[in-house]
C-alpha cells in the first residue's frame, strides 16, 4: 500500500483498536477468534478463480448501477466506505470519483484485486471494525449481512461509522418472508442441489466451489433473512430515518417508487406458492433495500 493511502486511512482508525500495516501488504485488523463463516468467506471470495467469475458475474447489471446510483445519488467526491467489498464489484459498476473509497472484507485475496481498481483497502470483522464514528458520507453493505455471524452487530458497526446528513445503503440480503418455506418446499429445497445436477446442468458448478459458497451464505436460507424490523430497531435509536424498498432483482431505479419488479424465477415462485405465499407481493420480493439517512445526532449512550 502507498504511504499515502496508509495516511489516508490512519486518519480514520480508532486508537482503541491496532491495525498492521506492511508496506506492499493489505492492512489488518487482528481477527483474534475467527468463526468458521469467516473462514469460509475469506477463502471464497479470496479464490483466484472464484473471485473472477464473482467479479464478473454478480452485481454488475445496468439495473443494479441504476438502483444504487438513485439510492446514493453516486459517490462523486465522497468518503465512501463499502463493506463487504470483495473484489470490487460494487465500485466497478458504480464507477465515480469518491473523495475517499475504503473497502473493507475478511478476504486478502478479494481485497487484492479490490485494491487493483482503486480502493483502499482493509482487512478486518464487519462486526468489529477499527473506525472512529461518524465520519463517512456513505457507507455500502452489499451482499453482506447475511454473510456475518451477527447480522445486528454488522449493521450497528456499519450505523455507527455514517455522518450526520450521511447514507446507509443496505441491498442484496435475502427477506426472511420471501425464503419462509414450508412443507414440500422445504422438502424440495433440501434436495435442491440434487434436482439441479440431474435436471438444470446450467446451474451446476463444481462440487467444491459449490461447497464453500453455501458454507459462506450464513442467513440465506428458509426462514431465515433480514426484516424491517431488523432495520428499524437498530438505526431509528441511532438517528436514522429509514426507508425500506422490498425488490426482484430486475428492478433499477423504480424501487425508490415502489416497483419491486417482475416476480422471482419459476424455482422461487414454486417454492413460495406451495409455502403459502403469494409470489407477487412484496413479502416475496427476493431482497429488502434499506435506504436510511442519519438525521439526528444521537450518541450512544442516548441510543
Amino acid at each position: 500500500m502507498s504511504q499515502e493511502k496508509a495516511q489516508i486511512l490512519q486518519e480514520y482508525l480508532s486508537s482503541d483498536k491496532a491495525v498492521i500495516f506492511n508496506e506492499n501488504s493489505i492492512p489488518e485488523c487482528l481477527i483474534p477468534e475467527p468463526s468458521s463463516w469467516l473462514l469460509a468467506n475469506s477463502y471464497y471470495f479470496g479464490h483466484p478463480e472464484w473471485a473472477k467469475t464473482y467479479f464478473v458475474a454478480c452485481h454488475r447489471h445496468a439495473n443494479f448501477k441504476e438502483r444504487w446510483i438513485a439510492a446514493t445519488g453516486g459517490w462523486d467526491n465522497k468518503i465512501v466506505i463499502d463493506i463487504g467489498c470483495g473484489p470490487g464489484n460494487l465500485y466497478a459498476t458504480l464507477g465515480g470519483m469518491p473523495k475517499i473509497l475504503i473497502g473493507v472484507d475478511v478476504s486478502r485475496g478479494a481485497l487484492e484485486m479490490a485494491r487493483e481498481i482503486g480502493y483502499t483497502p482493509l482487512l478486518a470483522d464487519a462486526q468489529n471494525l477499527p473506525f472512529v464514528s461518524k465520519f463517512a458520507d456513505i457507507v455500502a453493505v452489499n451482499a453482506t449481512l447475511h454473510h456475518c455471524d451477527d447480522m445486528s452487530k454488522a449493521l450497528s458497526e456499519a450505523a455507527r461509522l455514517v455522518r450526520l446528513g450521511g447514507l446507509l445503503v443496505i441491498d442484496h440480503d435475502p427477506q426472511l418472508t420471501a425464503w419462509d418455506f414450508k412443507g414440500i418446499a422445504m422438502l424440495f429445497y433440501k434436495v435442491r442441489l440434487s434436482i439441479y445436477k440431474m435436471f438444470l446442468n446450467n446451474l451446476h458448478i463444481p462440487k467444491e466451489e459449490r461447497l464453500c459458497a453455501l458454507s459462506t451464505e450464513t442467513h440465506h436460507k428458509p426462514g431465515d433473512g433480514v426484516t424491517p424490523n431488523l432495520f428499524r430497531s437498530i438505526l431509528e435509536p441511532m438517528g436514522f430515518e429509514v426507508k425500506l424498498y422490498p425488490h426482484n432483482h430486475t428492478v433499477g431505479a423504480d424501487v425508490l417508487s415502489g416497483n419491486i419488479g417482475k416476480p422471482p424465477h419459476w424455482r422461487y415462485r414454486l417454492g413460495q406458492f406451495l409455502s403459502g405465499i403469494n409470489p407477487y407481493s412484496s413479502e416475496a420480493a427476493l431482497s429488502l433495500m434499506c435506504i436510511a439517512q442519519r438525521n439526528k445526532d444521537i450518541s450512544p449512550n442516548e441510543a
